[in-house]
Order: structure tokens, then sequence, then C-alpha cells
């Protein structure tokens, strides 16, 4: 049994439930904390396989996917072969897919992305290679197809096949309604496809609309088949792959009817699952104080109840009876609940001066706190906590606004052209300066061309601009807006350096400068393009560094989240309420960022604008509280707080 799966059983099979989840899940899945932990075991068991096959004098035959999920099992893989001397020399790879047409050289060809992150580190042979041609004329696309599915028969088929998994359901590029039987073949891609890959394309417009990806068929011929999930966007669509039936609308159903798959996930990824998301629908439970909020909420938003109405019979017919026995009656449970909840809302984020502090989410003292809101964009701060930004300056506490990256690459090319035609006209266009350097390059940019350190520059004085208008439109003395400009997002390009050391000092330098009490961070993990998780682990590893001195004691970590998720009512800490007017000033410190406004280039699969899809989200947290019989308000921003 491979090694990942024997420690994942001796855990689980002493966990309450264990064999109740089978009712509900069908296929195999193991799930870890840590995705680069599982990433490691998943190489591992990679490397056993290349390994039994060298002892027998046998090719091992390796079908590979793209994208973010395998990468940490490619650099696994590398790192074995530099380290532990891991041959590839009898390995032979099938890679899934391609877009078309893509040349090879296009950073967003799937041939550039295997080089870079595998084959050109190993001692794999380039005649082992196999990755679908995205410049084969149309005409010949057809045979070209059919001539991959024999090369991989003359090979005897695939020992392993790694998968990821699309939000539509998609493995390799199998969208909806591709047939169970299906080979190698030329596939339309779905609008949430090319959607998740914009930000890789600088915008959906320049995502190819077909791809040549290998079939259902051929995928579920391989003997042992390993699905890579991770992220809270992959949790709707593994839940429904996990648990749902088996149908040609979500193409990875039909990995149910292989014998040999196991799909990794992490916690996120998990969440959706009913042994995670409801486990008291499972089996028995421990009813931890985290667990019984969970289901409490839960419960009452099913019922369409108000937590004070929740009766016996409700708790008894929905899986919750052990809950009830172990408190007692539904009325006990509602008022401990109803306050718990209640006790989260504050419209003092910085702490109420001079008022009782046992049940508020703050503390009363210092009455002015040092605050930092960290920002890994130059709109975060507004777009996710602007009512409690305004709330901090208008309260009188010593706010400081941090702007980890430049976010230059979120301007497209037209606005940056807009702009440098302004100034260039206005300072004489025979000057030489970046605007005419920008002029030019832009005027001439090829489509897969990283931006010029000028064009960059000028991209990143927009943001920053943008930037001083929303934070003096609050209140905020400039003084108090810092930009890091950290180095990791300094490319030029959506791919990132890993987070540095350099990045980490600078930003224990800014806590140090500051000493705050508070410190806001974004912990949306749902970014598009991984900005806020890089900027997160910056803070979270600055803050382990700097947990040793004595006015670290004093500072609270308050994590929001951003435009595209929000924190669950069962995890919200402190709820701050907005009234009308507040919601306005939020929304026109939004709109002070006007190059992110109408052209979004990294929406995700949300088309409205950052300011809709922001104040929509507070007024439904809103909404939820007053169903849950809490006070009525008009918006609600939410935070969960972080121990370090």
């Amino acid at each position: 049994m491979h090694r990942y799966l024997v420690q994942a059983n001796d855990i689980s099979h002493k966990e309450v439930g264990k064999f109740e989840e089978t009712r509900y899940e069908k296929i195999h899945n193991e799930v870890f904390e840590d995705s680069a932990q599982a990433s490691a075991l998943v190489a591992e068991e990679i490397a056993q396989l290349i390994r039994s096959r060298q002892e027998k004098g046998e090719n091992c035959v390796l079908g590979l996917a793209t994208g973010s999920s395998p990468i940490k099992v490619y650099e696994e893989l590398v790192r074995m072969h530099r380290e532990e001397g891991l041959s590839f020399a009898n390995v032979v790879t099938f890679n899934l897919d391609e877009y078309y047409p893509m040349n090879r050289e296009n950073h967003q060809s799937y041939y550039y992305f295997m080089h870079q992150h595998l084959f050109d580190h190993i001692d794999i042979k380039p005649e082992n290679v196999h990755i679908p041609d995205g410049k084969v004329p149309l005409d010949e696309v057809h045979q070209y197809c059919i001539d991959y599915e024999m090369k991989i028969r003359e090979f005897g088929g695939l020992d392993f096949q790694l998968l990821g998994i699309g939000r539509t359901g998609h493995v390799g590029f199998n969208e909806p309604g591709s047939h169970y039987n299906s080979g190698t073949r030329i596939i339309t891609l779905d609008h949430l496809t090319r959607s998740d890959a914009a930000s890789d394309f600088n915008g959906i417009d320049n995502v190819p609309k077909r791809a040549i990806t290998m079939g259902i068929g051929t995928i579920l011929k391989a003997g042992r088949i390993v699905l890579l999930g991770w992220g809270h966007k992959k949790a709707d669509i593994v839940k429904e792959t996990i648990e749902g039936a088996v149908t040609s609308n979500v193409p990875a159903t039909y990995l149910q009817q292989h014998a040999n798959t196991t799909f990794i996930l992490d916690r996120e990824a998990a969440s959706e699952l009913t042994r995670f998301k409801t486990p008291w629908l499972v089996g028995q439970c421990v009813w931890t104080e985290e667990l019984k909020r969970k289901a409490m909420v839960w419960l009452s938003l099913k019922t369409r109840k108000p937590i004070l109405k929740l009766t016996d019979r409700d708790y008894n017919d929905n899986g919750m009876s052990g809950l009830l026995a172990q408190e007692g009656t539904s009325y006990e449970l509602n008022i401990q609940m109803f306050n718990v909840l209640q006790h989260t809302i504050t419209g003092w984020p910085g702490g109420k001066p001079n008022a009782d502090d046992t049940n508020r989410p703050e503390r009363s003292e210092p009455a002015k706190k040092r605050v930092i809101i960290f920002s890994p964009h130059p709109d975060d701060d507004v777009i996710s906590m602007g009512g409690t930004f305004c709330r901090l300056v208008d309260q009188g506490h010593e706010v400081h606004v941090v702007y980890q990256t430049s976010g230059n690459i979120a301007v497209t090319d037209a606005e940056a052209l807009k702009f440098a035609e302004v100034a260039s006209d206005i300072t004489g266009k025979d000057s030489s300066s970046i605007f005419t350097e920008a002029i030019g390059f832009l005027n001439n940019k090829r489509e897969d061309q990283s931006d010029s350190v000028d064009v960059r520059k000028l991209k990143g004085l927009i943001r920053r601009r943008e930037s001083y208008g929303a934070t003096r439109y609050i209140g905020l003395d400039d003084s108090n807006v810092h930009f890091l400009d950290l180095p990791f997002y300094e490319t030029g390009e959506v791919k990132k350096k890993p987070l540095g050391e350099e990045d980490i000092e600078i930003i224990m330098n800014i806590i140090s400068e500051v000493r705050p009490h508070q410190i806001y961070a974004a912990g949306d993990l749902a970014d598009p393009h991984g900005t806020h998780k890089v900027c997160l682990d910056g803070i979270f590893e600055a803050l382990r560094r700097l947990k040793p001195e004595s006015y670290m004691d004093d500072c609270w970590v308050w994590l929001y989240r951003g435009a595209w998720h929000e924190w669950g009512l069962d995890e919200i800490e402190m709820a701050v309420p907005m009234s009308p007017d507040q919601v306005i000033r939020k929304r026109n410190a939004i709109l002070f960022h006007q190059s992110q406004k109408d052209r979004v280039m990294f929406q995700g699969d949300d088309s409205r604008e950052f300011w809709v899809r922001a104040e929509e989200r507070n007024k439904d947290t809103a909404k939820l509280y007053d169903e849950l019989g809490l006070a009525e308000y008009e918006a609600i921003e939410a935070f969960k707080r972080y121990h370090f």
C-alpha cells in the first residue's frame, strides 16, 4: 500500500464514524493539512514506481498534468533527482493536454510549463517526452490524436496518471458532455475554464477557445490515478465528484468507476464533503465549541428559524440528538449560542474605551491603538474592510495602511498607454522620459512579451496614486501610507518569484517601526493569482520571528477576506456593522481605484465590479445575521482572529 495511504488510514480508523462516511463518498480520498506535505508523498509514490520498474528493466509510463496543483509534486521529483539520485532514464511521459492553437515557445503553453517545472531539471530522454502539439494544422488534428493514442498503447498504456480538477469537473480538458469512452481529441473549452485561466493570459480575450486533450477513456485505462485538489475554490466540485452520481455533466465523476483512484486534498478542498461540513450527519461527534457553533448556525439556516426558536425536534430530526443530550435542552443551547453570536458584533473594531470588554471582540485598552492594515494589492484595504478602515480612523486610532505589492500587473496596457500619453502631452513629446519610453514599448508590445521596467513603473505609479486618493478620502495622512513593493511580485508577469528573505525582512521592518496593537491582514486564499497567499505567508513568518519582542505581546491579528469569499458565520469572531451612509463611503473609497473599475484583469468567474461584489457580500452577511435572529444592519464586514 502507498505510504501516505498507510499513514492516513492509521489515523482515520481511530476516528468515530470512519465507515459511516462511505454512505456519501464514492471515491477514496485522503485529506491533509498541508498541500506541500501531500505533494511530497505523491512524488514519493511516483519515485517508488519508477524505481520498481528500473529494477525490472522496464519503462515507467507516466501521464502528467499541468496547472498549479502538481507544481509541488514536480518540485519534489526534481529534488529527489538532484539529492537522492532518482533517475528518469526509463521514464516515458504523456501529457494530458495543450491549448489550441499554441506555440511551444509561448510562456502559457503546457510545453513551456512542463520543461520549466520538470523536464529541464531531470535526466529524461527527450524522445520519451510526449506533449500534444498545439500547432498541428487543423485538418491534421484528427489523425494526430489517433497517433497520440497509438503511441500510448505502444508503450503498454499509462502506469500512473496524475490529475487536477477544474471547476467544471473537467479532468484534462474533458469538459461537461465528454463521453465515458472518449479518446484524445480537440475540444472547445468551457467559459468557466477560460475564465479561470484568464489571469495567466492577461485577460479572458487572450485565452484560446480550444484544446487538444486525452479522453476520459484514455485516462481510465491508467493502472493508477491520483487526483490533486487544493483550495476552497475546488470544494464544491470535489464534493460533487466524490459524493454525486456519475454523469457526463461532471466528467470527473467517471473516476468513481476506476478501481485504483485516490483524491489527495487539502482541508479547504475537502471542506464541502459531508464528513467535514456536517459531520453530525455522518456519525457521533465530539462536540467542541467550534463544532457546536457550526452545527447550530447550519441548523438555524436550514430550518429557516432564528436561533432562539429552534426546538428539541429540530435538533433530533437533523442528526444533532447527541448535542441535545449533552447540553440538556434546546432552550439552554439556543440562549448560549445567541449570546456567542451577539458578542461578535461591535461598532468599535479598535475596542470601545472605558467599557467592559469581557464579551467584546477587542480590548478596550489602550483606548487609542496603533493599527497596521496590510493590503496585498493597492485596493484590498478598501474593498475588503473599507467600512472598518473608516471606523478606525474616525475613532482616533493611529492607522497605518501598508500596501505589500505595487499591483502593476493588474493595470491593462490600454490604461497605462492612456496615462503615458496624457503625461507625455504635458511634459512634451520630445522629452526623454519614462512616459515616452512606455508609449513606444506599449505600441509595439507582442502578445507574449513581459512589461519593460518603465512600463511596470508606470503601472505601479497609477495604482499608487489611486491608493492615495482613497486613503485621503478616508481621512488618513499620507505619512501613514506605506508602499513595500515586495520583490517577489516584481517579475512583470502573472507568475511571481517565491517569497524570499528580502520580502520577509521588509515586512518585519514595518511591523517593528509601527509596533502595532492591531494587525489586519488578508486571509482570502481564493485570490485567482495567488498573491494574497504569498503576502499572508510573509506576514505569518514575520510574526513568528518577531514574537519574542515584548511589544508583540499586545498585538492582535485580525484576518479579513477579500473580494472572492467571506468567512462562514460560524467562523466570524468580529462583525463590524455599517450604516447606509457608511456603505456609500466605502463605495466611494473603492471607486478611487479607477484602473480597476471597468476592466478588471483578474476577477475570477465573477463579472461584477469590485465595489458591487464587496457591497453585496457585506449586505448578504448582514442578512444572514438577521436570519439568525440577531440585530438587523445594512451591511457587515467580518473578521477572524489569528493566534500566532
